[in-house]
């Protein structure tokens, strides 16, 4: 789908590292992208962005972006207004697990209302954010993809083991805003697919304390992520929009 589109412009929400990162060193590859936009947090954290930029300074624009500051969202979509008037492929990369103090909890015990609201703002409440400014620039007649990645873990079906409270609910709350996002984009924006997908366990800085019972076989590389992930992204059509995907294509469960 998004390689049979020319001057095609993606944007690539949370580039600093890990499966951002890869996903614009991948786009880069691409003959049809005109534009890539891609945000960090900290500058501080995103010196291999900032050098693709240089690299790339007609390609690749790099952003700062706060996702849990609407002021923030909207300022860095009026800046993509300013230079492109469409978008084809947006992947929303931001996720939190872990950050000092903060970590899974095993138990009741530790559950924290700041960490809670923590948890939702960074992986919930920062996505439907970004969709509701996004509108105006899917509003067009090509095939478009709007992607958030989620977890298997937020999948309430599937939860068997209990614990993570924090990151399970507010991935469970990012795959809602995403179903009900994909409802409204369904009238609003017909040419767009809203989907929500699955990793699996990649070897970024977000799994790394987390890695020691995954069986080599299961642990992704990044480049091998996002291979996976573009494959999906490229069979999607109409039909899928609003669903939940793993990194082999198949449909989670909610």
């Amino acid at each position: 789908m998004i390689n049979n589109i020319n001057n095609a412009n993606a944007f690539i929400v949370g580039s600093s590292q890990g499966i951002g990162l890869g996903f614009v060193r991948k786009l880069l590859q691409y003959d049809n992208f005109a534009k890539i936009y891609a945000t960090y947090r900290s500058h501080e954290s995103a010196s291999e962005l900032i050098a693709l930029a240089s690299q790339h300074p007609d390609q690749l624009v790099c952003l700062p972006l706060d996702i849990t500051k609407e002021s923030q969202i909207s300022q860095c979509i009026e800046c993509i207004e300013k230079s492109v008037d469409k978008l084809h492929l947006v992947i929303n990369c931001v996720g939190l697990l872990h950050e000092n103090p903060l970590q899974p909890e095993k138990s009741l015990r530790q559950i924290n209302a700041d960490n809670l609201m923590r948890y939702f703002q960074v992986n919930s409440i920062g996505a439907v954010l970004l969709a509701k400014h996004l509108l105006p620039l899917f509003r067009h007649s090509d095939r478009s993809i709007f992607a958030s990645i989620s977890a298997k873990i937020g999948s309430i079906g599937d939860n068997r083991l209990g614990g993570w409270y924090g990151y399970r609910a507010s991935k469970a709350a990012l795959n809602m805003f995403m179903r009900t996002v994909a409802i409204e984009y369904g009238r609003k924006s017909p040419q767009t697919v809203v989907v929500t997908l699955h990793p699996g366990t990649t070897d970024t800085r977000l799994s790394q304390p987390f890695q020691k019972n995954v069986p080599a076989e299961k642990l992704f590389s990044v480049e091998q992520t996002v291979a996976q992930l573009l494959a999906v992204i490229e069979k999607l059509d109409e039909d899928d929009s609003g669903q939940f995907f793993s990194w082999d294509g198949s449909s989670l469960p909610w």
